[in-house]
């Protein structure tokens, strides 16, 4: 019969002890995560599903001033990040971090749109009418400016300001819920 000291570190659905260390190896990546998520911008930190708890304490970090309450406080969200999707928040994560595959491949996505538009709308509209149909939700006049911007740029061998605007454009019309 086990004491109820050998309860606690037992797992849940397995009938393996876990150690004190593995529990605090466990607890800490649960709070690296957490502090993950307070590096975000805000606008990211929208995208991250998490329970509303755990959103007001990761939005109440960007008041503490003090080390040592800071350090209080990731040790609070570590513990919130218990009972959070864990999975779910790792791969919100990798969207964001710019060295996951997840990221590049979307950055990736959308240089080849945005080259598509440039080098396909010269010739016709099938590029801006497969973009349209995939976002509905675009501003068709702002981007055909910007394509049109972005032309006359290259043209006149200009620094790539519109480039990078028309780019800027199509990232955030692509992470928009359709």
């Amino acid at each position: 019969m086990n004491s109820p000291d050998q309860n606690k570190f037992q797992a849940d659905d397995e009938d393996t002890l876990i150690s004190r260390s593995e529990l605090k190896r466990q607890m800490e990546a649960l709070k690296q995560l957490g502090k993950r998520i307070t590096e975000l911008r805000p606008d990211q930190q929208e995208k991250i599903p998490m329970d509303e708890s755990l959103r007001a304490a990761v939005t109440e970090t960007r008041r503490i001033t003090s080390n040592g309450a800071l350090k209080r406080h990731m040790q609070f969200i570590g513990k919130l990040m218990r009972h959070a999707d864990v999975d779910a928040i790792r791969h919100a994560l990798d969207e964001f971090d710019t060295a996951s595959q997840a990221h590049n491949q979307k950055f990736h996505a959308i240089e080849q749109w945005r080259e598509r538009l440039l080098v396909e709308g010269a010739t016709g509209n099938e590029a801006l009418e497969t973009f349209i149909d995939t976002y509905p939700q675009t501003d068709i006049q702002q981007l055909r400016q910007l394509i049109r911007n972005t032309r006359q740029e290259i043209k006149k061998q200009q620094a790539p300001v519109q480039y990078r605007k028309l780019f800027r454009f199509l990232r955030d019309t692509t992470e928009e819920p359709v």
